[in-house]
């Protein structure tokens, strides 16, 4: 049970920074820029692409520290609900583990959505590498939503989690570069 709330899109916000500043496999900056500049040791968050040029944060006005703000709080309330619905799960409370494991993992999506800009992110999601993960990762959210409310079916439930764990784990590894070609190989089907 303790993974279920593992497969969550705040895992995957390392891998969207990157592929937002460069192609989809590799982050193209100049020396000292990036994310992860070690050398800045000023405190202050250094110059990015991802923070740059989105029209939808120009029009809401929201400045760097706001957006990594917005990340942060949806990063740590995506989690502590899908954590709170595992917690609900091991009591029998299965309508609410959906309610709180879903809401989660919508949460925690928009979190993302805030460092790279929502329509970037939606762009992202829904490139050719990756649009089967990403379809794939929402219908199964909207399943397991289906499995509890409507079938009323905990097993039913908790295999549309297992999909949904299996699809974003598809979806992150398209960010990295042959993950997908590597993992293929080590299970047998490449």
């Amino acid at each position: 049970m303790a993974s279920l709330f593992l497969a969550h899109p705040w895992a995957l916000a390392v891998f969207e920074l990157e592929a937002s500043s460069g192609s989809d496999h590799t982050a193209r900056m100049a020396p000292g820029k990036g994310w992860f500049n070690l050398e800045a040791g000023n405190g202050v968050v250094p110059d990015t692409s991802f923070f740059e040029g989105d029209s939808a944060f120009k029009a809401f006005n929201l400045s760097r520290t706001t957006r990594l703000y917005g990340f942060a709080g949806c990063l740590i309330a995506g989690f502590v609900l899908s954590l709170l619905g595992t917690i609900l799960l091991t009591f029998g409370q299965l309508l609410m583990f959906a309610l709180l494991y879903g809401l989660g993992t919508v949460i925690s999506l928009i979190g993302t959505g805030f460092l790279i800009g929502f329509f970037k992110q939606l762009k992202l999601m829904f490139k050719p590498v990756r649009v089967v993960a990403s379809v794939v990762f929402l219908a199964s959210i909207g399943l397991v939503f289906v499995g509890a409310f409507v079938l009323r079916n905990g097993i039913l439930c908790l295999i549309f989690v297992f999909i949904e764990f299996l699809a974003y784990t598809w979806y992150t590894l398209s960010y990295i570069p042959y993950a997908r070609a590597a993992v293929s190989k080590a299970v047998g089907l490449g």
